[in-house]
């Protein structure tokens, strides 16, 4: 009796030790995924922390106050033809009495962006109790004064950046008098591209991603979820459909440059439609995320219980009416987040679009699928090969405002699962 209770106590023993590794290892094993995951929100974090350094001044931007005085304006049929450029150098000369020669004036006239002129008639022309002169106005400053007034060039060896000596005390001397002011760039959000840094926005840009993307919408996420219907529900199980399944899954890795040849041989040389139009780019994305949606699709059409199927095959429905009333209500969650996603991956592309030509400088807003046109991403890769410091903060600042519409697109998904979800 007492050598049957020594083997219970050493088998106790022997358990009590496995026991204790293995809690142990899961010990472990848990650690690991919490510091897995804290690093990569510790990396996210940086990159999130080192581009809004770099671009949240982007979002404003410096003007110089300035009087402008319409003498000479004899009523509303004069105003086509008031020299708006001429005006904003009249009160620029005003405040500047004692320069006379031609290169001060010249010096101190690229201080104002050439833009300033058209802000200035959009104000005249939209308001129409302006012909009391004289009134206040917000010059646009140039982008080298917007850099000097941002303390881009603070504590280095040329303080004044681009900004030649003579425009340097033109600023000092400015500041000084409080005629220096930042306002929220309204430009950025406002306009198409630009030369000039401090009339460029991303308006171009957003209005030709949506084009995009509605176009890779309506296409992917139709075609998509009829093909993973089919494919799961109806099709033979034959060495075809295998092929099929198999290039699916192949066509989900492929490079994104691949299908930007694609469509650039098929879409643009073939069928000769126009560069740079957002209908080829959607084309494009389309093929792209295609595989993606089918095989969130059927990964969605998968998790439906198979009892719900032959629950309703029971009671007499068809093939048809079964996915149509109980499949595809249960799978629809899945099937928009999985669609959702890769309209977020779309969105976010820039090699395929490459490739069909929508790189080119466009500074007019876009009004249809057929103009052209550039996106977000292509935005941010045209001003940061630019080398004039204020486009450097419109990338970081075009970068955020995409991150943006990320975040926001991933948590429309979240929200769209959880809203139209069934538990069964």
């Amino acid at each position: 009796m007492s050598n049957l209770k020594k083997k219970n106590f050493m088998h106790l023993d022997i358990v009590s030790k496995g026991l204790k590794k293995r809690y142990l290892k899961e010990r472990v094993f848990r650690a690991m995924g919490i510091s897995a995951l804290l690093a990569a929100l510790m990396f996210l974090a940086i990159i999130v922390l080192a581009i809004t350094a770099s671009g949240y001044k982007a979002f404003s931007q410096t003007y110089i106050e300035t009087e402008i005085v319409l003498v000479e304006l004899g009523g509303l049929q004069d105003r086509a033809d008031i020299n708006y450029l001429g005006l904003i150098r009249d009160g620029l000369r005003r405040e500047f009495p004692n320069l006379n020669s031609r290169a001060e004036l010249a010096d101190l006239y690229r201080m104002v962006s050439i833009g300033a002129q058209y802000e200035l008639e959009q104000y005249v022309n939209n308001n129409s109790d302006v012909s009391t002169s004289p009134f206040v106005f917000n010059v646009l400053a140039s982008s080298d004064v917007d850099m000097v007034s941002k303390d881009y060039f603070k504590d280095t060896i040329n303080e004044a950046g681009r900004l030649t000596e003579g425009q340097y005390q033109h600023y000092l001397h400015l500041l000084e008098k409080g005629r220096v002011i930042k306002k929220f760039n309204i430009n950025l959000f406002t306009r198409g591209d630009s030369s000039n840094p401090e009339m460029a926005g991303i308006l171009g840009s957003t209005v030709g991603s949506f084009f995009v993307l509605a176009i890779t919408l309506l296409l992917s996420f139709p075609i998509g979820v009829a093909t993973a219907i089919y494919l799961e529900e109806f099709s033979p199980k034959n060495r075809f459909t295998d092929f099929i399944e198999v290039n699916i899954n192949n066509l989900a890795a492929v490079p994104s440059v691949i299908f930007g040849l694609l469509g650039l041989s098929l879409f643009i040389n073939f069928f000769n439609f126009p560069r740079s139009a957002p209908l080829v780019g959607g084309l494009v994305l389309t093929l792209m995320t295609l595989p993606v949606v089918i095989i969130a699709s059927r990964a969605a059409i998968t998790s439906v219980p198979s009892s719900i199927r032959e629950a309703a095959l029971g009671l007499g429905a068809s093939k048809l009416r079964v996915v149509i009333d109980h499949v595809i209500p249960l799978a629809f969650p899945g099937m928009l987040t999985g669609a959702i996603i890769g309209m977020a991956r779309a969105l976010g592309e820039s090699a395929p679009l490459l490739m069909i030509g929508m790189v080119a400088f466009i500074t007019e807003i876009p009004n249809s699928i057929l103009s052209p046109s550039t996106t977000l991403p292509i935005q941010v890769y045209l001003w940061s090969d630019s080398p004039e410091r204020g486009f450097s903060e419109r990338t970081s600042a075009a970068i955020l405002v995409l991150l943006a519409f990320l975040i926001i697109m991933n948590l429309f998904a979240v929200f769209l699962r959880k809203r139209f979800e069934k538990k069964w």
